[in-house]
């Protein structure tokens, strides 16, 4: 079986903390020709993008930042614009039907590349309560505490 080049361009890490995952998308993303540039660059931003389903049943992207081109010219691209995502009907049909119910988010996890075209992970999830934060914390530092104590034993 052939090994997927994959290249991850941009990856919002504050996401696993603020949301609890439930499942995971793959979605191809419409882009212009000097974002794809920008991209190869590495110049992307995922810190406040979220997605949503419109009234016609496409998922688009919100608050992604793509920097402009820095070799391009009047057909630059406006930075922060809204960028549709690309997903089979069946995975937009069960996306409407999770959003509909209470709390459900679509949150974008990663940009890359992946056989020279963009995709983007993207996440149905839900928001953390500030109690499930500090579990989580809790048992993070728990985990390290015992790594240094069995590290130490060895020693």
């Amino acid at each position: 079986m052939a090994e997927q080049k994959i290249k991850i361009i941009a990856e919002n890490r504050k996401a696993r903390h603020d949301f609890i995952i439930y499942e995971t998308f793959e979605a191809g993303i419409a882009l212009t020709g000097t974002e794809v540039k920008s991209l190869r660059a590495g110049k992307a931003n995922m810190k406040d993008s979220y997605a949503q389903v419109t009234r016609q049943a496409e998922v688009f992207v919100y608050n992604l930042h793509i920097s402009p081109y820095d070799h391009g010219n009047i057909f630059n691209h406006d930075p922060l614009r809204s960028r549709r995502l690309l997903l089979h009907r069946a995975e937009i049909n069960k996306l409407i039907g999770k959003v509909k119910e209470k709390g459900y988010a679509l949150v974008p996890l990663k940009l890359y590349f992946k056989h020279g075209l963009v995709k983007m992970e993207l996440a149905l999830a839900v928001g953390k309560k500030l109690y499930d934060k500090r579990q989580d914390m809790a048992k993070r530092d728990a985990k390290r505490e015992m790594e240094r104590a069995l590290k130490d034993r060895n020693r």
